[in-house]
């Protein structure tokens, strides 16, 4: 994912690190690879990364005031109070859950962090998938690591401080960016090319800028430079539309709060119709209904989805079991990849 907000001037993209980024791409890559006969592999496909409806998600913090953790919490609201899913924040003799950077089991599923630059989150229950990154990496799947980063709110929260929450957390909840939305307009309302003829361009800072004869560079010289320094491959990643269109929930919608405010150049014109509606702070209707589709009240709806992934846990379970007591070794070990993907599984199946 990425999470874009101005810096001195700048637009800051603070996309998940590379590292993890590959490493999800990784595990998605081998799931669609698996036999589509397979009983509920398509439907890890497109939910792997939701949590269970009803499931309590439990949340913790590294740094940052009480006062400033109940502040998030409260901002949380708005989200839980659309959805059949509850966010546990662990608040108890007036303090809420922590987490350490020493710990070896899982304090809470959703662990946020302020020490890091920007704002971003892992989508959804990739905050329990410990191959996501590296071992030693400060942000990953691991219980010692960062899910969700909120730059700075520990010194000085921006304007729109809930909005940024709010953002975050549906990201941790398994939305993804409604700029990347297939049935949208940005992947041709945004400007990815430079202006024919520009000139590249630096200002002190290293920032790309327009040219002396006003000739403006595209997304990718932009996003290239100064203080985001992304290649091609990292743009399209974070930017383009996703091609998988069992992501998408609902149609486009400009007042989402998971549309996010890029500067006017990224866009080809100033009317353009991927340009946000909303205030940037609260959840549209398109948002809300969202919630409800990806976690139903209790019901037929909401039991066949944790049957299914419990249903898929067991496939992979059973095809690693021998037949009888004699046949032990006629069968192969569970797959590193078979184990990562029943461990997230465990975690949001039942």
């Amino acid at each position: 994912m990425v999470t874009s907000t101005e810096v001195s001037g700048e637009i800051l993209c603070a996309g998940l690190p590379d590292d993890i980024t590959a490493s999800i791409e990784v595990r998605d890559d081998w799931v669609r690879r698996l036999p589509r006969a397979t009983f509920g592999f398509e439907f890890v496909i497109s939910d792997l990364q939701k949590w269970r409806p009803s499931q309590t998600v439990k949340v913790a913090f590294l740094g940052g005031s009480t006062d400033l953790h109940r502040d998030i919490a409260d901002a949380t609201r708005e989200i839980t109070d659309h959805c059949n899913l509850s966010l546990d924040f662990g608040f108890a003799n007036g303090f809420y859950r922590t987490w350490s950077e020493s710990d070896k089991d899982y304090v809470a599923e959703i662990r946020v962090s302020f020490d890091q630059r920007g704002y971003f989150s892992l989508v959804g229950a990739d905050s329990v998938d410990a191959g996501a990154g590296p071992p030693d990496a400060k942000v990953g799947g691991r219980p010692y690591q960062r899910s969700l980063n909120l730059g700075n709110f520990h010194v000085k929260r921006p304007a729109a401080w809930e909005g940024v929450v709010r953002h975050e957390f549906l990201h941790a909840l398994g939305f993804h960016h409604a700029h990347q939305n297939l049935r949208g307009p940005c992947e041709t309302a945004f400007r990815w090319e430079d202006d024919p003829g520009y000139e590249p361009t630096l200002s002190l800072d290293g920032e790309y800028v327009t040219d002396s004869r006003g000739r403006h560079p595209g997304i990718y010289t932009y996003l290239a430079g100064a203080p985001n320094y992304w290649p091609k491959q990292k743009v399209d990643h974070n930017l383009r539309k996703l091609e998988t269109p069992e992501v998408v929930v609902g149609p486009f919608d400009r007042y989402s709060i998971m549309l996010y405010r890029f500067d006017q150049n990224y866009y080809r014109d100033a009317a353009s119709e991927c340009t946000p509606l909303g205030d940037g702070r609260s959840l549209s209707d398109g948002d809300k209904r969202g919630l409800a589709l990806m976690y139903p009240p209790t019901g037929p709806q909401a039991a066949s989805i944790s049957q299914l992934k419990t249903a898929v846990l067991g496939t992979i379970q059973a095809s690693h079991r021998p037949a009888s007591p004699g046949l032990e070794t006629a069968r192969a070990a569970p797959s590193d990849m078979e184990l990562r993907i029943a461990a997230m599984l465990r975690m949001t199946a039942s």
